[in-house]
Protein backbone atom coordinates (compact mmCIF):
# COMPACT_ATOMS: atom_id res chain seq x y z
CA UNK A 1 0.00 0.00 0.00
CA UNK A 2 0.91 3.33 -0.92
CA UNK A 3 2.90 5.44 2.07
CA UNK A 4 1.33 9.17 2.16
CA UNK A 5 3.17 12.70 3.30
CA UNK A 6 1.29 12.12 6.85
CA UNK A 7 3.15 8.28 6.99
CA UNK A 8 6.69 9.54 5.63
CA UNK A 9 6.60 12.12 8.76
CA UNK A 10 5.19 9.58 11.27
CA UNK A 11 8.33 7.87 10.34
CA UNK A 12 10.76 11.19 10.66
CA UNK A 13 9.43 11.71 14.18
CA UNK A 14 10.17 7.78 15.02
CA UNK A 15 14.01 8.16 13.77
CA UNK A 16 13.92 11.53 15.40
CA UNK A 17 12.97 9.99 18.95
CA UNK A 18 15.93 6.80 18.51
CA UNK A 19 18.19 9.24 17.43
CA UNK A 20 17.29 11.44 20.86
CA UNK A 21 17.67 8.22 22.65
CA UNK A 22 21.03 7.29 21.64
CA UNK A 23 19.26 4.24 19.42
CA UNK A 24 21.29 5.55 16.12
CA UNK A 25 24.48 7.39 15.10
CA UNK A 26 24.52 10.33 13.11
CA UNK A 27 25.24 8.83 10.37
CA UNK A 28 22.95 6.06 10.55
CA UNK A 29 19.84 8.73 11.50
CA UNK A 30 20.83 10.48 7.95
CA UNK A 31 21.00 7.36 5.93
CA UNK A 32 17.31 6.41 6.87
CA UNK A 33 16.08 10.15 6.69
CA UNK A 34 16.81 9.88 2.95
CA UNK A 35 15.31 6.69 2.34
CA UNK A 36 12.24 7.76 4.56
CA UNK A 37 11.82 10.84 2.08
CA UNK A 38 12.26 8.36 -0.81
CA UNK A 39 10.21 5.35 0.40
CA UNK A 40 6.62 4.94 -1.47
CA UNK A 41 5.20 2.29 0.56
CA UNK A 42 4.28 1.06 3.43
CA UNK A 43 6.64 -1.68 3.73
CA UNK A 44 9.65 0.16 3.20
CA UNK A 45 8.96 2.62 6.07
CA UNK A 46 8.39 -0.47 8.00
CA UNK A 47 11.18 -1.73 6.97
CA UNK A 48 13.57 1.52 8.17
CA UNK A 49 11.69 1.33 11.44
CA UNK A 50 11.28 -2.23 12.44
CA UNK A 51 14.06 -2.07 14.99
CA UNK A 52 13.01 1.17 16.93
CA UNK A 53 10.59 1.39 19.23
CA UNK A 54 7.71 3.05 18.37
CA UNK A 55 4.35 4.42 18.73
CA UNK A 56 1.59 4.10 16.66
CA UNK A 57 2.79 2.36 13.40
CA UNK A 58 2.79 3.47 9.61
CA UNK A 59 1.89 -0.27 8.98
CA UNK A 60 -1.76 -1.11 8.98
CA UNK A 61 -2.34 -3.35 11.98
CA UNK A 62 -2.45 -7.08 11.10
CA UNK A 63 -5.30 -8.93 11.51
CA UNK A 64 -6.01 -10.72 14.70
CA UNK A 65 -4.95 -14.30 14.11
CA UNK A 66 -8.20 -15.70 15.99
CA UNK A 67 -11.67 -13.04 16.65
CA UNK A 68 -14.02 -14.26 19.05
CA UNK A 69 -17.66 -13.86 17.54
CA UNK A 70 -19.34 -10.83 18.57
CA UNK A 71 -22.32 -11.83 20.11
CA UNK A 72 -25.92 -10.57 18.48
CA UNK A 73 -27.34 -7.76 21.02
CA UNK A 74 -30.45 -8.71 22.53
CA UNK A 75 -33.72 -7.09 21.79
CA UNK A 76 -34.94 -4.39 24.06
CA UNK A 77 -38.08 -3.62 24.45
CA UNK A 78 -39.30 -1.50 27.22
CA UNK A 79 -42.03 -2.93 29.88
CA UNK A 80 -44.27 0.04 28.45
CA UNK A 81 -43.51 3.69 27.22
CA UNK A 82 -41.69 6.10 29.42
CA UNK A 83 -43.73 8.98 29.80
CA UNK A 84 -42.99 12.54 31.14
CA UNK A 85 -46.69 13.00 32.31
CA UNK A 86 -49.07 10.24 34.09
CA UNK A 87 -51.86 9.30 31.55
CA UNK A 88 -55.45 10.73 32.51
CA UNK A 89 -57.51 8.97 34.97
CA UNK A 90 -60.40 7.37 33.03
CA UNK A 91 -64.26 8.63 34.27
CA UNK A 92 -66.35 5.75 35.36
CA UNK A 93 -68.98 4.92 32.96
CA UNK A 94 -71.51 4.15 35.63
CA UNK A 95 -70.73 7.50 37.36
CA UNK A 96 -71.55 9.10 33.99
CA UNK A 97 -74.86 6.88 33.73
CA UNK A 98 -75.87 7.72 37.41
CA UNK A 99 -75.80 11.83 36.68
CA UNK A 100 -77.42 11.30 33.11
CA UNK A 101 -80.60 9.55 34.60
CA UNK A 102 -80.27 11.76 37.85
CA UNK A 103 -80.70 14.78 35.82
CA UNK A 104 -83.46 13.22 33.71
CA UNK A 105 -85.42 12.27 36.78
CA UNK A 106 -87.55 15.41 36.66
CA UNK A 107 -88.48 15.25 32.78
CA UNK A 108 -89.13 11.64 32.68
CA UNK A 109 -91.70 11.54 35.57
CA UNK A 110 -89.54 9.78 37.81
CA UNK A 111 -88.74 6.67 35.98
CA UNK A 112 -85.00 7.02 35.89
CA UNK A 113 -84.54 7.54 39.53
CA UNK A 114 -84.09 3.82 40.01
CA UNK A 115 -81.39 3.27 37.66
CA UNK A 116 -79.75 6.43 38.78
CA UNK A 117 -79.53 4.87 42.25
CA UNK A 118 -78.65 1.61 41.09
CA UNK A 119 -75.75 3.18 39.06
CA UNK A 120 -74.85 5.75 41.44
CA UNK A 121 -74.10 2.89 44.15
CA UNK A 122 -72.16 0.57 41.59
CA UNK A 123 -69.93 3.63 40.35
CA UNK A 124 -69.11 4.84 43.74
CA UNK A 125 -67.89 0.95 44.85
CA UNK A 126 -65.99 0.57 41.13
CA UNK A 127 -64.52 4.04 41.99
CA UNK A 128 -62.96 3.03 45.69
CA UNK A 129 -61.79 -0.25 43.86
CA UNK A 130 -60.27 1.30 40.88
CA UNK A 131 -59.46 4.78 41.63
CA UNK A 132 -61.10 5.93 38.43
CA UNK A 133 -62.28 9.74 38.29
CA UNK A 134 -66.35 10.35 38.64
CA UNK A 135 -66.94 10.31 42.55
CA UNK A 136 -68.85 13.42 42.22
CA UNK A 137 -70.62 12.64 38.90
CA UNK A 138 -71.73 9.31 40.92
CA UNK A 139 -73.26 11.14 44.04
CA UNK A 140 -74.97 13.95 41.95
CA UNK A 141 -76.78 11.29 40.43
CA UNK A 142 -78.02 9.17 43.86
CA UNK A 143 -78.81 12.53 45.34
CA UNK A 144 -81.38 13.46 42.01
CA UNK A 145 -82.44 9.67 42.53
CA UNK A 146 -83.34 9.77 46.06
CA UNK A 147 -85.13 12.72 46.02
CA UNK A 148 -87.19 11.87 42.75
CA UNK A 149 -87.76 8.62 44.63
CA UNK A 150 -88.88 10.56 47.87
CA UNK A 151 -90.56 13.20 46.47
CA UNK A 152 -92.71 10.87 44.46
CA UNK A 153 -93.13 8.86 47.81
CA UNK A 154 -94.37 11.86 49.67
CA UNK A 155 -97.12 12.26 46.42
CA UNK A 156 -98.00 8.82 46.85
CA UNK A 157 -98.61 9.33 50.72
CA UNK A 158 -100.27 12.70 50.29
CA UNK A 159 -102.78 11.15 47.86
CA UNK A 160 -103.24 8.02 50.11
CA UNK A 161 -103.97 10.32 53.12
CA UNK A 162 -106.24 12.87 51.35
CA UNK A 163 -108.35 9.86 49.52
CA UNK A 164 -107.17 10.26 46.29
Amino acid sequence: MRASDSDRARAEDVLKAGYAEGRLSKHEFDQRMAHVHSATTYGELHHLLADLPQGPSPLPAPAPAFQAPVPAPMPYAPARPWSPVPPPQQTNGNAVGALVCGVLCPFTWGVTAIPAIILGHKARSDIQRTREKGDGMALTGLVFGYLTLVGWMMLLMLGIATGF
